[in-house]
């Protein structure tokens, strides 16, 4: 049996995103019988704000479904510019430092695993893993620093200059580095890093959790919507990255023509006000607040399609962790991406691809669905054997125990 410690900015009760994947992770290799410990911060994401049931300043420690988690201080800013987000990440790098150490010395885990983000505090976890003689793994859910200055988060040269060389020295240290698609992984080689210290492991779904059931579900009852109408759904974080306010004028440019199509975007994050104001009056653009695992399924049956906008700048900086539940549904979805992307690749044969910031392109596409239905249930049909083939949770996770236990190795205890 194994010994692992997880360093992450992000876990369970956090309900998506990088939490989710951290605490099934670690709950999973528990269950398994292996020794599992978590440094993390309070949860907090994706309404970037604090529960008050949490202490924001204050260190503390609990077993979670046999896994102990330590939790250290953290700036959250309440709306994460830029230059809030650095301080965001720097206050959990400096937080974590001491708890890494204290576990590296007297725990002595066979193998320590960064999750970025953050990236600062892994340089920290690199750090201490070669001192103690540990093995490390630095798993990657984005691009931090290519995203903040493509997205416009950060746009000095010459910071980004000083981030890319702190990341390249980041990412030599580690025994191994994963991420989550392809095209990630290429470009983890375009940043000169060896394909033999590379895996691929890509988030995953339950697929027999979300198996595609009755679109008639409770939450068409509660938004006043007829079994007749299309309902296309956007479900996930509202931040900047997404350009969710392209379905916003879709619909906009809809509404006369095709009054049964519906729009409901489900989750929060920084930018829900906006869009909220945005679409005030319509009787065709609604919102959801964030959904518990338990209704997770129910909820993406209520769609007769998903969309996932996303900005071109974004492009193989981040391949969307909600599509293998999107596939797993059995509904088509309509994705806006490069050609050329990891995206693209990935959703082409279960739904349409759009040119990103094209909101005609997105009301062109969901027309096209509107009036084929042997398309749309062609392309769900294989969205669902999709989610089976490739990011089945039992297969991706058995993976993820094979590469722990192969890089440990002999120093197992």
């Amino acid at each position: 049996m194994m010994r692992i410690l997880l360093v992450g900015i992000n876990y369970s009760p956090d309900l998506i995103g990088v939490a989710k994947y951290n605490t099934e992770l670690c709950e999973n290799l528990a269950a398994d019988g292996h020794e599992v410990q978590v440094i993390t911060a309070p949860p907090y994401y994706p309404a970037w704000q604090i529960p008050p049931n949490y202490k924001a300043l204050f260190f503390g420690e609990q077993d979670v479904n046999s896994v102990r988690v330590t939790r250290v201080p953290i700036y959250v800013p309440r709306n994460p510019s830029g230059g809030k987000r650095l301080l965001h990440h720097a206050s959990f790098a400096l937080t974590s430092a001491g708890p890494v150490l204290a576990k590296a010395v007297i725990w002595r885990p066979d193998l320590v695993m960064s999750v970025a983000p953050s990236l600062m505090s892994a340089a920290f976890v690199a750090f201490v893993a070669r001192k103690t003689g540990i093995k490390s793994w630095l798993h990657l859910q984005d691009f931090e620093v290519d995203a903040a200055f493509d997205l416009g988060l950060l746009r000095s040269p010459q910071l980004r200059a000083i981030m890319l060389r702190f990341e390249e020295r980041i990412l030599r240290s580690f025994d191994r580095i994963s991420t989550i698609s392809p095209q990630m992984l290429r470009r983890l080689e375009t940043k000169g890093l060896h394909f033999e210290k590379l895996r691929e492991v890509r988030n995953w779904v339950d697929t027999n959790s979300t198996i595609s059931v009755d679109r008639d579900t409770r939450f068409r009852r509660e938004l006043g919507l007829r079994k007749s109408d299309l309902v296309g759904l956007y479900s996930g974080t509202m931040s900047n990255k997404q350009g969710l306010d392209l379905i916003i004028e879709a619909a906009a440019f809809l509404e006369g023509s095709h009054p049964h199509i519906h729009f409901v975007l489900c989750g929060d994050g920084p930018h829900k006000q906006g869009l909220m104001a945005l679409s005030s009056g319509r009787p065709d653009v609604h919102f959801l607040g964030l959904q518990p695992n338990e209704a997770f399924s129910e909820l993406l049956a209520t769609a007769d399609f998903h969309l996932l906008p996303q900005k071109a700048e974004a492009a193989d900086l981040v391949l969307p962790s909600k599509l293998g539940g999107v596939f797993s549904s059995g509904r088509p979805v309509i994705a806006m991406a490069g050609p050329d992307t990891g995206l693209a690749a990935e959703v082409v044969g279960a739904g349409l691809v759009v040119s990103p910031g094209d909101w005609r392109a997105l009301a062109t596409a969901i027309c096209q669905l509107n009036e084929d239905e042997a398309l749309t249930r062609r392309l769900g049909s294989n969205a669902r054997k999709r989610a089976i083939e490739r990011w089945d949770r039992q297969a991706i996770l058995k993976y993820w125990t094979q590469e722990m236990f192969e890089i440990c190795g002999s120093s197992l205890k």
